[in-house]
């Protein structure tokens, strides 16, 4: 195993001081490295948006941090969940008289401890889950659908609503709407290499690829012989469009996310192969985004995600946003 580091037990702290200090002019880091959060906070009331989970997926969550979109992220260790008192201590700083929205990708340990955090913070708050993979229903990680890189379209649509001064509720209800429009799914070609565990956390042969990889190396749908980037794409749109039951002519966002080994020449490759598949469907691509923005640390594949848009999740989208990894 190489990596760039000084020791494992420091990686995740030296990471995020290096974090703050390139984008001292956005966020701030928690002395006690419990959360990040805006430099500027909001005022006026508004509702805070809190997310986290287990790092490695950088820039989720704390690269979505800054006006438009978060107000805080919680950062657990490599692929683990947070601990309540993160969530807890994040909701104390953020929450500037609108109360405080949780958005929680659906896996059992981020669940359990943001419940936990938002039972101990016990102030006006409110909890949304993502659980856009539709690549297998159920996984040791997760009771259902696992969230994925959809996470990353909720919290921007609901960072516009949130800046705009949208309450609690009508955040919350706007929420679990884009959820219910997104779906994902993804495929890996080869694993990532947990620092602590030092070796790949499964093995692909030089021919294999995953289908319906997770964003933590996950096991997918099936272990199948690589294939081309036409016949990957066709695959992941089907599963994706057939789960949406999208109707021909509705308008779409497109994301083609890497899981941070894949160089961006195959990701744009990925986004002409999977833009053709949607458009077959009879969906007109209006909006797009490539990148690795969900990532599971150094995993070569990527995942495709489509989100329905309307008149309403178009403009929430177009809303101004500036943060580390997103902004325009």
């Amino acid at each position: 195993m190489k990596k760039f580091m000084n020791g494992v037990e420091s990686m995740l702290t030296e990471s995020l001081t290096g974090f703050a200090k390139a984008h001292h002019d956005i966020v701030v880091l928690d002395q006690e490295f419990r959360f990040v959060r805006r430099k500027r906070a909001k005022t006026g009331g508004r509702v805070a948006l809190i997310s986290g989970g287990g790092s490695g997926h950088e820039p989720l969550h704390s690269g979505f941090i800054g006006s438009g979109m978060l107000d805080a992220a919680c950062p657990g260790n490599m692929f683990t969940s947070p601990t309540p008192d993160q969530v807890l201590a994040a909701a104390e700083t953020s929450d500037c008289g609108g109360g405080v929205l949780f958005i929680v990708k659906n896996y059992a340990g981020d669940r359990m401890n943001f419940s936990l955090g938002a039972e101990m913070y016990a102030k006006q708050c409110a909890t949304l889950i993502t659980d856009d993979d539709v690549a297998v229903e159920r996984s040791e990680h997760s009771g259902g659908r696992r969230g994925v890189a959809g996470t990353l379209v909720v919290e921007k649509v609901l960072g516009a609503a949130a800046e705009r001064g949208d309450r609690l509720d009508a955040l919350t209800r706007l929420g679990k709407r884009v959820n219910e429009m997104t779906r994902s799914m993804g495929v890996a070609l080869t694993s990532c290499t947990v620092p602590a565990v030092g070796r790949p956390t499964f093995e692909l042969g030089e021919n294999e690829m995953e289908m319906g990889v997770g964003i933590h190396g996950e096991a997918g749908r099936r272990r199948v012989p690589l294939s081309s980037a036409n016949a990957i794409a066709e695959e992941l749109v089907q599963a994706i469009t057939h789960d949406l039951r999208a109707e021909p002519g509705g308008e779409a966002l497109l994301l083609v996310n890497g899981f941070g080994g894949t160089p961006s020449s195959e990701l744009y490759l990925m986004y002409d192969a999977a833009e053709r598949q949607v458009a077959k469907r009879g969906l007109k691509v209006t909006r797009s985004l490539v990148g690795s923005y969900v990532t599971s640390l150094d995993m070569a594949g990527c995942s495709v995600t489509v989100t329905l848009l309307d008149e309403q999740m178009t403009a929430l989208w177009d809303a101004p946003v500036h943060t580390a990894a997103l902004r325009w």
